[in-house]
Protein backbone atom coordinates (compact mmCIF):
# COMPACT_ATOMS: atom_id res chain seq x y z
CA UNK A 1 0.00 0.00 0.00
CA UNK A 2 2.63 2.37 0.95
CA UNK A 3 4.71 1.23 -2.06
CA UNK A 4 1.91 2.07 -4.35
CA UNK A 5 1.45 5.50 -2.67
CA UNK A 6 5.61 6.69 -3.25
CA UNK A 7 4.80 5.27 -6.94
CA UNK A 8 1.38 7.74 -7.17
CA UNK A 9 3.24 10.30 -5.38
CA UNK A 10 6.74 9.98 -6.90
CA UNK A 11 4.13 9.88 -10.42
CA UNK A 12 2.71 13.28 -9.60
CA UNK A 13 6.18 15.17 -8.87
CA UNK A 14 7.51 14.14 -12.65
CA UNK A 15 4.04 15.41 -14.26
CA UNK A 16 4.67 18.61 -12.28
CA UNK A 17 8.13 18.73 -13.14
CA UNK A 18 7.05 18.64 -16.55
CA UNK A 19 4.66 21.04 -16.96
CA UNK A 20 6.77 23.33 -15.10
CA UNK A 21 9.58 23.25 -16.98
CA UNK A 22 7.42 23.38 -20.35
CA UNK A 23 4.34 25.10 -19.50
CA UNK A 24 0.85 25.38 -21.43
CA UNK A 25 1.74 28.92 -22.44
CA UNK A 26 5.17 28.72 -23.54
CA UNK A 27 5.96 28.79 -27.32
CA UNK A 28 7.26 25.13 -27.17
CA UNK A 29 4.32 23.65 -25.53
CA UNK A 30 2.16 24.35 -28.81
CA UNK A 31 3.13 22.16 -32.02
CA UNK A 32 4.23 23.72 -34.95
CA UNK A 33 1.17 23.05 -37.48
CA UNK A 34 -0.96 24.98 -34.58
CA UNK A 35 0.86 28.63 -34.13
CA UNK A 36 -0.82 30.04 -37.13
CA UNK A 37 -1.91 33.64 -36.40
CA UNK A 38 -5.95 33.24 -34.78
CA UNK A 39 -8.54 36.56 -35.08
CA UNK A 40 -8.99 37.84 -31.83
CA UNK A 41 -12.84 37.58 -30.50
CA UNK A 42 -14.77 40.46 -29.92
CA UNK A 43 -16.35 40.26 -26.38
CA UNK A 44 -15.58 43.54 -25.09
CA UNK A 45 -12.18 43.17 -24.03
CA UNK A 46 -10.13 44.53 -27.28
CA UNK A 47 -9.08 47.76 -27.13
CA UNK A 48 -10.28 50.10 -29.94
CA UNK A 49 -7.75 51.99 -31.39
CA UNK A 50 -7.21 53.80 -34.76
CA UNK A 51 -9.90 54.63 -37.58
CA UNK A 52 -12.38 52.29 -35.07
CA UNK A 53 -11.83 54.85 -31.97
CA UNK A 54 -12.16 58.09 -34.55
CA UNK A 55 -15.34 57.19 -35.46
CA UNK A 56 -16.74 56.47 -32.26
CA UNK A 57 -15.44 59.76 -31.32
CA UNK A 58 -16.99 61.92 -33.85
CA UNK A 59 -20.05 59.41 -33.85
CA UNK A 60 -21.29 60.08 -30.65
CA UNK A 61 -21.34 64.16 -30.53
CA UNK A 62 -22.79 63.95 -34.24
CA UNK A 63 -25.67 61.58 -33.01
CA UNK A 64 -26.09 64.45 -30.11
CA UNK A 65 -25.87 67.37 -32.51
CA UNK A 66 -29.26 65.48 -34.38
CA UNK A 67 -30.79 64.71 -31.47
CA UNK A 68 -30.39 68.86 -30.02
CA UNK A 69 -31.29 69.87 -32.90
CA UNK A 70 -34.06 67.99 -34.01
CA UNK A 71 -35.72 69.34 -30.57
CA UNK A 72 -35.09 72.74 -31.33
CA UNK A 73 -36.62 72.39 -34.84
CA UNK A 74 -39.41 70.53 -32.96
CA UNK A 75 -39.61 74.11 -30.89
CA UNK A 76 -38.93 76.37 -34.28
CA UNK A 77 -40.05 74.51 -37.27
CA UNK A 78 -42.76 76.05 -38.88
CA UNK A 79 -44.38 73.25 -41.42
CA UNK A 80 -45.77 69.70 -39.89
CA UNK A 81 -43.27 68.64 -42.29
CA UNK A 82 -40.15 69.74 -40.89
CA UNK A 83 -41.52 68.84 -37.07
CA UNK A 84 -42.32 65.33 -38.40
CA UNK A 85 -38.61 64.83 -39.62
CA UNK A 86 -37.20 66.41 -36.60
CA UNK A 87 -38.93 63.81 -34.31
CA UNK A 88 -37.77 61.18 -35.89
CA UNK A 89 -34.63 62.37 -35.28
CA UNK A 90 -35.09 62.48 -32.00
CA UNK A 91 -35.87 59.11 -31.72
CA UNK A 92 -33.39 57.38 -34.24
CA UNK A 93 -30.51 59.11 -33.17
CA UNK A 94 -31.49 58.55 -29.58
CA UNK A 95 -31.45 55.10 -30.33
CA UNK A 96 -28.15 54.61 -31.84
CA UNK A 97 -26.57 57.20 -29.21
CA UNK A 98 -27.48 54.59 -26.60
CA UNK A 99 -26.26 51.72 -28.97
CA UNK A 100 -22.66 53.49 -29.32
CA UNK A 101 -22.75 54.30 -25.29
CA UNK A 102 -23.16 50.66 -25.10
CA UNK A 103 -20.78 49.54 -27.17
CA UNK A 104 -18.31 52.23 -25.51
CA UNK A 105 -19.22 50.53 -22.24
CA UNK A 106 -18.08 47.36 -23.74
CA UNK A 107 -14.99 48.47 -24.92
CA UNK A 108 -13.94 51.25 -22.28
CA UNK A 109 -14.16 53.87 -24.12
CA UNK A 110 -15.08 57.22 -22.69
CA UNK A 111 -16.97 58.82 -25.56
CA UNK A 112 -17.51 62.53 -25.72
CA UNK A 113 -20.40 63.56 -24.05
CA UNK A 114 -21.07 67.00 -25.28
CA UNK A 115 -21.74 68.85 -28.85
CA UNK A 116 -18.60 69.91 -30.71
CA UNK A 117 -17.91 73.85 -31.54
CA UNK A 118 -18.88 73.04 -34.88
CA UNK A 119 -22.19 71.65 -33.78
CA UNK A 120 -22.81 74.61 -30.80
CA UNK A 121 -22.14 77.19 -33.46
CA UNK A 122 -24.75 75.60 -35.58
CA UNK A 123 -27.34 75.28 -32.98
CA UNK A 124 -26.82 79.23 -32.06
CA UNK A 125 -27.15 80.10 -35.96
CA UNK A 126 -30.03 77.70 -36.04
CA UNK A 127 -31.96 79.27 -32.87
CA UNK A 128 -31.78 82.84 -33.62
CA UNK A 129 -34.25 82.31 -37.17
CA UNK A 130 -37.69 81.11 -37.37
CA UNK A 131 -40.44 80.46 -39.78
CA UNK A 132 -39.41 79.53 -43.13
CA UNK A 133 -36.17 80.89 -43.01
CA UNK A 134 -35.69 78.16 -40.22
CA UNK A 135 -37.36 75.40 -42.05
CA UNK A 136 -34.96 76.12 -44.86
CA UNK A 137 -31.53 76.14 -42.55
CA UNK A 138 -32.65 73.04 -40.57
CA UNK A 139 -33.11 71.19 -43.79
CA UNK A 140 -29.17 71.95 -45.19
CA UNK A 141 -27.76 71.29 -41.90
CA UNK A 142 -30.07 67.54 -42.32
CA UNK A 143 -28.68 67.12 -45.65
CA UNK A 144 -24.39 68.05 -44.93
CA UNK A 145 -24.78 66.62 -41.90
CA UNK A 146 -26.50 62.88 -42.87
CA UNK A 147 -24.01 62.84 -45.98
CA UNK A 148 -21.45 63.14 -44.05
CA UNK A 149 -22.93 60.33 -41.85
CA UNK A 150 -23.57 58.11 -44.18
CA UNK A 151 -20.12 58.34 -45.80
CA UNK A 152 -18.63 57.71 -42.54
CA UNK A 153 -20.40 54.93 -41.72
CA UNK A 154 -20.11 53.01 -44.63
CA UNK A 155 -16.50 53.14 -44.59
CA UNK A 156 -16.82 51.63 -41.31
CA UNK A 157 -19.05 49.11 -42.34
CA UNK A 158 -17.11 47.80 -44.51
CA UNK A 159 -12.87 48.53 -42.85
CA UNK A 160 -13.89 48.52 -39.26
CA UNK A 161 -10.81 46.26 -37.61
CA UNK A 162 -13.17 45.86 -34.76
CA UNK A 163 -15.59 43.47 -35.44
CA UNK A 164 -17.90 45.20 -32.94
CA UNK A 165 -17.66 48.53 -34.08
CA UNK A 166 -17.85 47.41 -37.33
CA UNK A 167 -21.24 45.44 -36.99
CA UNK A 168 -22.75 48.53 -35.07
CA UNK A 169 -21.78 51.25 -38.00
CA UNK A 170 -23.70 48.32 -40.57
CA UNK A 171 -26.94 48.11 -38.34
CA UNK A 172 -27.20 51.67 -38.20
CA UNK A 173 -26.39 52.34 -41.67
CA UNK A 174 -29.98 51.78 -43.48
CA UNK A 175 -31.68 54.13 -40.71
CA UNK A 176 -29.13 57.00 -42.08
CA UNK A 177 -29.47 56.04 -45.71
CA UNK A 178 -33.32 56.30 -45.06
CA UNK A 179 -32.57 59.92 -43.13
CA UNK A 180 -30.99 61.19 -46.48
CA UNK A 181 -33.69 60.07 -48.57
CA UNK A 182 -35.96 61.60 -46.28
CA UNK A 183 -34.55 64.93 -46.31
CA UNK A 184 -33.45 65.11 -49.70
CA UNK A 185 -37.43 64.70 -50.98
CA UNK A 186 -38.18 67.29 -48.25
CA UNK A 187 -35.28 69.70 -49.92
CA UNK A 188 -36.46 69.26 -53.01
CA UNK A 189 -40.39 69.93 -51.96
CA UNK A 190 -39.70 72.87 -50.34
CA UNK A 191 -37.00 74.17 -53.09
CA UNK A 192 -34.00 74.41 -51.11
CA UNK A 193 -30.93 74.48 -52.54
CA UNK A 194 -28.19 71.90 -51.41
CA UNK A 195 -24.62 71.06 -52.52
CA UNK A 196 -24.48 67.17 -52.96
Amino acid sequence: MKISFLFSALGLFITLGAIAANPPDSPDATPASQKSAQPPSDKGDQVVTGGDLAFMNDAAPGGLAEVELGRLAVKQGSTSAVKKFAQRMIVDHSKAGEALKELARQKRVNLPATLLPESEQTMEKLSKTSGADFDQAYVKVMVTMHEKDVAAFSAVAQNATDADVKAFAAKTLPTLKMHLEMIHAMAEQMGVKVKS
